[in-house]
C-alpha cells in the first residue's frame, strides 16, 4: 500500500460524440503541487493543470499518449487546496492524416 500523497484524483472520463473529453478532478490540500507553491498562498502551477489534462486523456483512451504541443490553453482561476475542478479536453485533428 502506498502512502504517498496524491497529486490530483481523477473523476469518470467521458468521452462525447464530438471527442470532447469531461471529467472532474480534485486536488487534495496535501498534494504535493503545492509544496513551496507558494509559501502562506498555495496555488496549483499551470504544469500541474496540464498533468491532469494529459491524465484524463490517458485515462479516457487507457494508453499513454504523446503530445506534441498545446494550443489556447486558458487559466481562468486560481486553484486552490482541496479545490474540484471541471476539466474539458478538446483534440485537435491530426493534420497528417
Amino acid at each position: 500500500m502506498n502512502d504517498a500523497p496524491a497529486w490530483h484524483v481523477l473523476g469518470r472520463v467521458e468521452t462525447s460524440d464530438t471527442g470532447e473529453m469531461h471529467t472532474e478532478v480534485r486536488i487534495p490540500p496535501e498534494s504535493p503541487w503545492f509544496s513551496g507553491h507558494f509559501p502562506g498562498e498555495p496555488i496549483l502551477p499551470g504544469i500541474a493543470q496540464l498533468g491532469i489534462a494529459y491524465d484524463a486523456v490517458c485515462k479516457a483512451l487507457g494508453c499513454h499518449i504523446s503530445i506534441t504541443g498545446f494550443s489556447r490553453v486558458k487559466f481562468k482561476k486560481i486553484i486552490r487546496p482541496g479545490d474540484c475542478l471541471k476539466v474539458i479536453v478538446t483534440p485537435k485533428e491530426d493534420r497528417q492524416g
